[in-house]
């Protein structure tokens, strides 16, 4: 397995296929690298080279029971694209991994950065406060990690089989190989890492992050998100984007990268190409 090791030693695994100008995709919660299959294989096959990351506690990489929130998130980012000597790299992010690119971004700069994309993304922030009215209540959150705590076996099956991938709709063409794949990706990471990521994707505000990046930043978000609510994240990111570009999907689910890559990636590969 191809890993790095970072400062505080821990070990993260991560894909790296092709030549050309380099691709990285930063996966959601509580996934992996495997999430971007379908993207990996397309960009691969347009010349592009594709890299994808378990992020710490999650997948292949380290079960860490520290560092499990945003700074360090990015900071791993940036060791990973140092070792690999990326530059001119293009960040896609979906949901935490849209979370993680924004940090990475306001974090370290776009010294070595093209251009980033926001898929169905945390970003600006999620949890309902007074500055935020429009978010999810906390309550959800709680739920989340009371489900992770008692049995999140189950629980990532519920997730899966329900709202991530709009399968709870009426009508849904449901696949039981996706929300086995889900279930499976989310079962390799540690228990500890995925807790604590709850708080990190829910609470923290991406705000700053998202003003200070200065390279075109596609947002792409399907109003039927159930996982991350279309009114409180996409649109107000891409306001607060020196470079923003909105696409909204109509109907369309959380997990639209997997359910739909034949409208999802032509549209990541003319936003790259343009």
């Amino acid at each position: 397995m191809s890993t790095i090791k970072t400062a505080d030693g821990t070990e993260i695994f991560y894909k790296d296929w092709g030549t050309g100008q380099p691709i990285v995709f930063h996966h959601g919660w509580p996934l992996s690298a495997d999430d971007w299959d379908s993207q990996m294989l397309f960009f691969l096959h347009n010349g592009y080279r594709v890299i994808a990351h378990d992020r710490r506690g999650h997948g292949r990489s380290t079960q860490t029971s520290t560092g499990n929130e945003m700074d360090t998130y990015a900071d791993d980012v940036a060791a990973l694209t140092k070792a690999l000597d990326l530059e001119e790299a293009i960040h896609i992010g979906h949901s935490t991994g849209g979370g993680e690119v924004a940090r990475y971004l306001g974090r370290h700069g776009t010294g070595r950065v093209a251009k980033a994309v926001l898929i169905g993304a945390v970003p600006p922030i999620m949890v309902k406060s007074e500055k935020n009215p429009g978010g999810t209540p906390i309550e959800a959150f709680d739920g989340f990690r009371a489900g992770v705590a008692a049995n999140r076996a189950q629980l990532y099956i519920d997730i899966a089989a329900g709202p991530f991938y709009g399968f709870n709709r009426p009508g849904a063409k449901v696949s039981q190989g996706i929300i086995d794949n889900w279930w499976r990706q989310g079962m390799m990471g540690g228990i500890k890492a995925q807790y604590d990521c709850i708080k990190a994707f829910s609470e923290t505000d991406f705000t700053e992050d998202l003003k200070k990046i200065d390279v075109p930043v596609l947002v792409m978000h399907g109003d039927d998100d159930q996982i991350v609510p279309y009114a409180d994240s996409a649109p107000l990111s891409s306001k607060l984007l020196k470079k923003g570009t909105l696409k909204t999907y109509r109907g369309l689910p959380h997990g639209l990268c997997t359910t739909h890559p034949e409208i999802v990636n032509p549209d990541l590969l003319a936003f790259i190409k343009n």
